[in-house]
């Protein structure tokens, strides 16, 4: 059965995440995860001082699950583990871009069609007028 959130072409933005990222009462800030090499958004995800300390020490990204309340140290489990190639802070101090370089090719939890992890986990576009979601 196809997961409709994560393949479908349905709009259905989840507005209420940072309200549940709140509600844990975990203090964490927003992780831009970035290709090294291509410049492309891989994903966003979040960090808490923790998570920073093992991705500075392991040199591989590890972010702080807001879903789970534990260490998500990317790949783990998938085999898509995430280099740090350099961390960035914005102006603010409320956010961070770590550039990484993936060791294999895919970076999303998500497959394509052919079975195949994707690259990134921004593979749908809006269509115009955001009537639905078209895979790019």
């Amino acid at each position: 059965m196809m997961n409709q959130l994560e393949e479908g072409s349905k709009l259905t933005l989840d507005f209420g995440k940072l309200q549940k990222i709140a509600d844990t009462h975990q203090a964490v800030v927003p992780v831009v995860l970035q290709h090294a090499d291509t410049r492309e958004v891989l994903f966003i995800g979040y960090a808490n001082e923790l998570a920073l300390q093992e991705t500075i020490k392991t040199k591989r990204a590890v972010l702080w699950s807001t879903s789970r309340n534990e260490l998500w140290r990317k790949g783990e489990t998938s085999g898509d583990t995430l280099d740090l190639v350099e961390i960035r802070v914005n102006c603010e101090q409320n956010s961070l871009l770590y550039s990484v370089r993936p060791r294999k090719g895919g970076v999303c939890h998500t497959k394509d069609a052919s079975g195949k992890t994707r690259e990134m986990c921004y593979y749908r576009r809006l269509s115009e007028g955001m009537a639905e979601l078209e895979f790019v």
